[in-house]
């Protein structure tokens, strides 16, 4: 059956992406984004745009909605340490301001955008839902501050929620891919220096308790993403809080990130080998039994080379290294 839904911080990657799956599925959508690190040609045509912050939802949220996707906060673990007080705003603020514009409209569903850094280092692999949360960021230390807060909401209040945590989102959905300024991830870098755009790619440590010697990292297509989101709207129940880790249980190396990107674009990728980062975790793997479980979610895009092969495709028509 088809509903309306308002995505906030639709105008982003994985935000984009999910608003497609949407409209394809038959639904009519609502994106929001204040395009602070969005982008206007994110939103897919047939999406009804609102430039605005999420901040302000009580203008944007109204009865006529069925569900809230939420994607609308800020991301860089690194700014997240020198302006904490950005990431408490954005990130708890602007969830606050949503759930409190939900709640006087009678909008009783909501999918959030989670992350992985709420666990913060791994007390095992693969990473389970009811592992340790320890964030070590402010963009963490947020994330999880809106989880708890998410809880409270449908404990007091019935909302039915889903918080989807993510690992490493990767790969393109035909025009919908990553844009982000500045770039911190991995495949988007490394194909920047198949194009010539960035002179070589940094490795930071190649001495972990690793087959190679590189980080680990779990990788999921974002079209995998953008399906369970899909399930999770069907999926959450009234006064019931659902957090699920999205991931394809298993990991690549980044030296494998850079073996495959080589064979796909068929470019050199010269590497430079840097000091490890502190805080950075030999593997981060994550477990999605729930998933499957409770959202009868199965990714099928896990392989590298796909996944590679998509995102050098929105690379090559976008000019973007991603």
């Amino acid at each position: 059956m088809s509903g309306k839904y308002l995505v906030t911080g639709g105008a982003g990657y994985v935000g984009s992406v999910v608003a497609a799956h949407l409209l394809e599925a038959g639904h009519r959508v609502t994106v929001l984004d204040d395009l602070s690190t969005g982008f206007r040609v994110g939103v897919p045509e047939g999406a009804e745009f609102v430039e605005g912050r999420v901040q302000d939802a009580a203008r944007y949220v109204d009865e006529s909605f069925d569900g809230v996707l939420h994607f609308a906060a800020s991301s860089q673990v690194g700014e997240s340490v020198e302006k904490p007080e950005k990431y408490w705003s954005n990130n708890v603020g602007g969830t606050m301001a949503l759930l409190a514009a939900m709640r006087e409209a009678g909008v009783r569903r909501l999918v959030f955008s989670s992350t992985a850094a709420t666990y913060g280092e791994p007390v095992q692999t693969p990473i389970v839902e009811t592992d340790p949360t320890v964030p070590t960021s402010p963009y963490g230390n947020s994330k999880l501050a809106v989880d708890h807060m998410i809880s409270d909401e449908c404990r007091a209040h019935g909302l039915a929620a889903v918080s989807l945590r993510y690992f490493n989102v990767a790969g393109a959905y035909g025009a919908y891919g990553e844009r982000h300024t500045p770039e911190s991830h991995l495949i988007p870098l490394v194909l920047q220096v198949a194009q010539g755009r960035r002179e070589t790619i940094s490795v930071y440590g190649d001495d972990y308790p690793t087959p190679d010697g590189t980080c680990v990292r779990d990788y999921i297509h974002v079209a995998d993403l953008a399906e369970a989101h899909l399930l999770a709207l069907t999926a959450a129940a009234a006064g019931n809080h659902l957090i699920c880790n999205l991931g394809n249980g298993a990991g690549f190396s980044v030296r494998e990130v850079v073996d495959t990107v080589r064979k796909v674009t068929g470019h050199p990728v010269p590497e430079t080998v840097a000091p490890r980062r502190a805080g950075d975790p030999a593997v981060l793997v994550a477990s999605a039994e729930a998933a499957h479980k409770a959202l009868g979610w199965q990714p099928s895009r896990a392989d590298l080379t796909g996944i590679v092969a998509d995102a050098w495709a929105f690379a090559q028509r976008t000019g973007d290294g991603a």
